[in-house]
């Protein structure tokens, strides 16, 4: 049976993932004011010395290129004797050669490699569980829709796919791991960054009024993603060990969770030196919903919706499968499952719907 870890999740490659999300990209522009803001707030001298910056948990890179490389030219336009090092990371099995493409101008998508002298773009197979750059190396980091993204599964969900549809001891262990995940993430970044560096980190989070990705209002994404591949389970297309071996690796913390290491004056994050700045939670409307308000296509709406579902979630019900099946099998089962969904949306558009629920934090070192 498939092991569901953190390690066998990923984005689909071939610049599939910023095609297909468009709700992403809105959560990363929106969050420009807040980079900017953060990077104001820091003193940058024209020294001459490299100034590091990430993007960490990029997936290709096309969903943060706006908000990267604004903030690149405000940095460049502070320091123009300063080298820009950027460095993009994520799970080694990440497309690492479509970030060159898309940041380089080999794609549709607009770039800004071209535009900004004294750059140098590099990436780092490394997950953000673990430290990414010398002590005191990095200057700003970005990560944007990543680290609920827990470094293993704390143990089976038997009757969910999610730890939002969890309850009990099961839902109790995933809140311990993302405790104890968000705490190590804090304690290497407060290793990785230089005092006086900040972090911009958009999370997915369960926010004051309880909502989450997927679940705000009308068909819950999760229920759903559930109840339909149980039903392939029922029908004998895969099998119940197969079923109970799907869970999402993720954790949703609420904001006092993102919080307490940062303001918790004993906590080893408070004392790496990492401040909490700003803390703040919004609800992103899912963009393929909007377009359907208008255009009333239900059709057209759950062809372009589905894609985004599944540009980060197949590999999810992809590892849940057993390796003992040929891999053309497991291909046509995930054909199946997402087409499932589809036709449902199809058939039910009313309450459909991805919005995004994220904390956005600004945190510094002092």
């Amino acid at each position: 049976m498939a092991a569901n870890t953190a390690g066998d999740i990923r984005m689909k490659g071939s610049g599939y993932y910023s095609l297909a999300t468009t709700g992403a990209k809105d959560v990363i522009d929106g969050a420009l004011p807040l980079v900017i803001g953060a990077l104001k707030a820091m003193d940058i001298p024209d020294n001459g010395a490299v100034f590091t910056m990430a993007d960490m948990g990029c997936a290709d890179g096309g969903t943060s290129i706006d908000t990267i490389g604004a903030a690149l030219r405000h940095v460049r336009g502070r320091a123009p004797s300063r080298p820009l090092s950027m460095v993009y990371t994520d799970l080694p099995r990440n497309d690492f050669s479509q970030i060159f493409q898309i940041v380089h101008g080999l794609t549709d998508i607009p770039a800004y490699a071209p535009d900004i002298d004294n750059l140098y773009v590099f990436t780092s197979g490394t997950s953000f569980h673990r430290r990414l750059f010398p002590e005191g190396a990095l200057n700003f980091g970005f990560s944007a829709t990543s680290s609920h993204y827990l470094s293993a599964r704390p143990g089976p969900i038997t009757d969910h796919v999610h730890m939002v549809g969890a309850s009990g001891a099961e839902r109790a262990a995933y809140a311990e791991q993302g405790r104890a995940d968000w705490s190590r993430i804090l304690l290497n970044r407060a290793a990785d960054l230089a005092p006086g560096g900040r972090l911009v980190l958009i999370n997915f989070c369960r926010d004051e009024q309880g909502r989450y990705l997927g679940g705000t209002t009308g068909v819950n994404m999760f229920d759903t993603f559930d109840r339909l591949w149980r039903a392939l389970a029922d029908k004998g297309v895969i099998t119940n060990d197969e079923y109970a071996a799907t869970v999402f690796p993720q954790y949703y913390r609420d904001v006092e969770e993102c919080s307490a290491p940062l303001v918790d004056t004993d906590h080893p994050v408070y004392r790496a030196g990492l401040r909490l700045d700003h803390i703040e939670t919004r609800v992103i409307d899912c963009p393929y919903r909007l377009d359907y308000e208008r255009h009333g296509d239900a059709a057209k709406f759950a062809t372009a919706y589905i894609p985004t579902l599944r540009s980060w979630s197949e590999s999810v019900f992809a590892a849940g499968l057993s390796i003992g099946r040929p891999g053309e099998e497991r291909a046509e089962i995930i054909d199946c499952f997402f087409d499932s969904y589809e036709t449902f949306v199809r058939e039910n558009p009313q309450g459909q719907g991805m919005d995004y629920v994220h904390t956005y934090m600004v945190i510094k070192k002092e």
